[in-house]
């Protein structure tokens, strides 16, 4: 591996773990519906798509779920915690691995395919779990989807990343648990590696 001065972090499974079809299983056991129906409507709408590259703003997310399901009586908060539950929790070594490699010297930046309520449970999450206060206290910037209008495997979202931090891809390592997302990041020059549990970015980055 050539000299790294720059890493890139993915967000779930990498610092967060998560469980993505608990969203759908969430959605169908509040309206009481079949998961498959849920599991397809979904689907076959992009609806998390969408929302994840800012086609949808958080109310209208809100409000297609609403559609969508049938449940115009759901409130914003029953919606953002079935959204939610995916994110399960952060080992807070991965923090304090991040916090190490900083102090190093390295450049630290976080690439996720994500919406604008996750990043606030992801937040909350992190504030209860270590005391820091949010992501932006980790990483010199985040890159997210559903700000940057297209998602992880794009080159186009590598090629922003690249250009906004003013990085070289070959002396940035991006991290992520997705085989898609890592070639997309190869095939634009970035180092790689393929983040797979129960491996985390403790024991992967110990050297560093």
């Amino acid at each position: 591996m050539k000299a790294i001065k720059n890493i890139i972090f993915d967000l779930g499974d990498v610092i967060i773990n998560i469980d993505v079809p608990r969203a759908a299983q969430s959605f169908a056991e509040l309206g009481q519906l079949p998961l498959e129906d849920v599991q397809r409507l979904i689907q076959h709408n992009e609806v998390f798509k969408k929302f994840e590259t800012g086609q949808l703003s958080a109310p209208d997310f809100r409000n297609y779920i609403r559609e969508l399901l049938a449940h115009p009586e759901w409130t914003d908060a029953q919606i953002d915690e079935a959204w939610n539950s995916l994110l399960l929790d952060i080992p807070p070594q991965r923090v304090e691995t991040i916090v190490a490699l900083a102090k190093k010297g390295y450049r630290l930046f976080l690439l996720s395919n994500t919406s604008s309520i996750h990043v606030e449970e992801v937040n909350r999450i992190l504030h209860r779990t270590t005391g820091i206060p949010k992501l932006d206290a980790l990483f010199e910037k985040l890159f997210l989807s559903y700000e940057m209008g297209v998602m992880k495997p794009h080159h186009d979202i590598y090629h922003g990343v690249l250009t906004d931090a003013g990085i070289l891809p070959q002396e940035s390592l991006f991290l992520d648990d997705n085989a898609d997302n890592i070639r997309a990041a190869g095939e634009v020059g970035i180092q790689t590696i393929h983040v797979q549990k129960p491996t985390s970015i403790v024991e992967y980055l110990k050297d560093f």
